[in-house]
């Protein structure tokens, strides 16, 4: 089974997070969602207020196949500045395993070298924070390599079901979107 962490900061978007967990837990991924913050108790960007499974240093990402960062400018702030997952985006990157992210928590991959020479999206007006990155304007979802990113809070029925894809399959992405008629 697969095994994906969602970082969440103070000030994430609460519909980008909780989206990820909703359709990949639907598909029997094993999903934690990780707090950054220093307890785990998190605030979402519209005052939603979520406890995290895990802290940031108690959480195995050695045994986690995918990382995920849902946007808010807040949250991508916070994400941005966290030197704990610089390195874990560049331990992510040298393994060869998913890094993800949405809205404007794509920036954070570009500002740690992580989008050069990719194809990415994120939410508009982030575009000159994607480094090295060659912007695929208007798509909701860019895959390249092992980097998915996605454009916002609209997209993230279809980021997460991309990312269920990747991971579990095109068969099971479309029985869950079935299932929740998403088409």
């Amino acid at each position: 089974m697969a095994k994906v962490y969602v970082l969440l900061a103070n000030g994430f978007e609460e519909i980008e997070g909780l989206t990820v967990v909703d359709i990949l837990r639907r598909g029997r991924v094993d999903v934690e969602t990780v707090s950054i913050e220093e307890s785990l108790n998190i605030l979402g960007s519209h005052s939603i207020k979520l406890e995290a499974d895990v802290m940031f240093d108690d959480a195995d990402f050695e045994a986690a196949e995918m990382i995920v960062l849902p946007g808010g400018l807040r949250g991508t702030n916070a994400l941005m500045e966290h030197k704990g997952l610089k390195k874990l985006l560049q331990d992510y990157k040298k393994a060869g395993k998913w890094i993800s992210a949405i809205c404007a928590a794509p920036s954070v991959l570009g500002m740690n070298g992580i989008l050069e020479g990719k194809k990415a999206i994120c939410y508009p007006g982030f575009e000159e924070k994607l480094l090295g990155a060659m912007v695929v304007p208007g798509a909701k979802v860019v895959k390249d390599g092992k980097v998915i990113t996605s454009r916002g809070m609209g997209t993230a029925i279809d980021f997460a079901l991309v990312l269920l894809e990747t991971l579990s399959g095109s068969e099971l992405a479309q029985k869950i979107s079935k299932g929740i008629q998403f088409t």
